[in-house]
């Protein structure tokens, strides 16, 4: 199984983005097409983040067993 690509935005970039459609969505107001964009971005960028996030988590793993490893 091969590792994903690291995604193609930063973290804070998608966080910050996501709040934005998180806030538009909440407002109201958009036609359903606008409202169906804006959760499926929406979801792609919390996958986008999910993705940060698991990385972030392998490598805190990988340096604490080193960590371990060594006493």
């Amino acid at each position: 199984m091969s590792e994903n690509p690291e995604p193609e935005i930063s973290y804070e970039t998608a966080r910050a983005e996501l709040r934005d459609i998180v806030q538009a969505l909440e407002s109201g107001g958009q036609p359903l097409e606008e409202s169906l964009s804006l959760w499926q971005r929406g979801e792609e960028l919390a996958g986008i983040c999910q993705r940060w996030l698991d990385g972030a988590r392998a490598r805190l793993d990988a340096a604490i067993a080193a960590t371990d490893d060594r006493g």
